[in-house]
């Protein structure tokens, strides 16, 4: 198996060709689409001859031609069993090779042979039609693509976690170049690891039931990161389970790439929708069993404040922000009501009314700003007096790769444990870290497994865990006049 670190560095060597027309801030632009080009022509590598095949065969045809979403389905499935996309062009990376004297019209024609779907993504998405041109004006589209076609994506090869990390470092990269907050896109998989673990913990007997499925949404999802570790977590634990991945983002190539890993996954129940989830909820009416959510830091929401208002003072049952709305410069617990809104009801022994976890990562601003009456205070009494808070658990600081802040893993749920009815339990982990051989922006810290083990421990000992670490507090001792 290929480690992303060394892919990492050979398409990084690759994006220096794009010095000159291209700056720094701008290689995204061409090495993100292409990375997901060339896995997408790894993975359909096997059954190519067959879908162009029975493509031919359908052009052929003087009646009864297959068009249009139709003949997707056909070609999709004689892509292979579960896939939700093909490309029905001759046209492959080893065959770009060979003809660089008409390679943006090769490469535009290859684009036009995927489904729809796929195609979706290369010209909406990633508007890659105007980056091809842009490297053939400036003589270095045969470099480029030269050079991807030596990378093996194959997923024998990097399996869909390695894709997942690969994306990952290399978003860090083009946005620390450029002093962006890599940390919109996506959050160190080893926090994702602590979090999974915290959301699933309680539920081991459940999760290991053979053939059961679950499904999760992540309304801020990024590239996906956090769904790939949910799906990976889960499936170690029980292969035969069944997780539908639901995510949501509004940047363009974030969306793209976690589109493009949840057909990979063969997820053909789950979905990935692009939009800002505050205002443009593309899962209205929809309910899951588990949330993920790294919401951006201290992101102001003066851009949808009036429609957010609106929907606030409408009130009713559907009404997502109905505990009251945070002061305008940080919006994260707008997100986390978002995800409370889609809780499955509760009802003890019921499989339709199974109740609902979430994990969600907060700096220290929903937990401390606000004081009696305040728009947080009114959320968090909310949610305290609903007996929904299940345990806040302090990571080390400088774990994040554009912040060195102090943060927080909210656990938050409808269905806790009897024991842990109006009480909720303080994990202080602020002393559990490793330090980083080399700093990845602002991150200098990580988490090792047995700092995971051992936080998972104080949160599972509960009541007898070390008073240093844990505590639990009753509800009411939250409450204040």
């Amino acid at each position: 198996m290929t480690d992303y670190h060394y892919l990492s560095n050979f398409i990084w060597q690759i994006a220096d060709l794009l010095r000159g027309p291209y700056r720094s801030p701008q290689y995204e632009r061409v090495m993100l689409p292409l990375t997901v080009l060339r896995r997408f022509d790894c993975v359909l590598e096997a059954t190519k001859a067959q879908v162009v095949a029975r493509y031919t065969l359908n052009e052929r045809k003087t009646s009864a031609k297959l068009e249009g979403e139709a003949l997707d389905k056909v070609l999709n499935h004689v892509a292979g069993k579960g896939f939700q996309f093909h490309n029905h062009s001759e046209l492959n990376f080893e065959r770009f090779k060979r003809d660089p004297n008409n390679l943006n019209q090769h490469l535009q024609t290859y684009i036009n042979g995927f489904s729809a779907n796929v195609r979706d993504i290369f010209n909406h998405y990633f508007d890659f039609s105007v980056e091809i041109e842009r490297m053939w004006d400036a003589d270095i589209l045969h470099l480029i693509v030269g050079q991807f076609a030596n990378i093996n994506l194959h997923p024998t090869a990097v399996d869909n976690i390695q894709m997942g990390l690969l994306f990952e470092d290399l978003i860090r990269r083009f946005n620390e170049s450029d002093n962006t907050t890599a940390g919109d896109h996506y959050t160190p998989r080893e926090v994702v690891r602590l979090m999974v673990d915290l959301l699933f913990s309680p539920d081991d007997d459940v999760l290991t039931t053979p053939h059961k499925a679950f499904t999760l949404l992540d309304p801020t999802c990024g590239t996906g990161g956090m769904l790939s570790e949910a799906r990976r977590h889960l499936y170690d634990m029980n292969p035969q389970a069944e997780l539908h991945a639901y995510g949501q983002d509004f940047n363009p190539r974030a969306y793209a790439i976690a589109y493009s890993d949840l057909l990979l996954n063969e997820d053909e129940k789950g979905a990935i929708q692009f939009g800002d989830s505050l205002v443009k909820d593309q899962f209205a009416g929809a309910t899951f069993d588990y949330f993920l959510a790294n919401p951006p830091f201290g992101v102001d929401w003066k851009k949808q404040h009036t429609e957010i208002k609106r929907e606030h003072e409408r009130g009713g049952d559907n009404n997502r922000f109905r505990a009251g709305l945070p002061r305008i410069n940080d919006g994260s617990l707008l997100f986390l009501q978002h995800m409370i809104s889609k809780f499955t009801p509760y009802t003890a022994g019921s499989q339709e009314q199974s109740g609902s976890r979430l994990a969600i990562v907060f700096n220290g601003s929903p937990l401390f700003t606000g004081g009696a009456g305040s728009g947080e205070s009114e959320i968090r009494k909310w949610i305290i007096e609903a007996d929904m808070l299940e345990a806040i658990v302090a990571l080390p600081e400088q774990m994040f790769f554009n912040t060195g802040i102090g943060t927080y893993i909210w656990i938050v749920t409808n269905r806790k444990e009897a024991v842990r009815r109006e009480t909720v339990q303080l994990i202080d982990a602020r002393a559990r870290w490793k330090p980083l051989r080399r700093s990845q922006g602002d991150k200098r810290r990580f988490l090792g497994d047995d700092d995971i083990a051992a936080i998972g421990r104080a949160y599972g000992a509960f009541r007898e865990a070390d008073p240093e670490t844990s505590k639990v507090l009753a509800t009411k001792t939250f409450g204040y006049d």
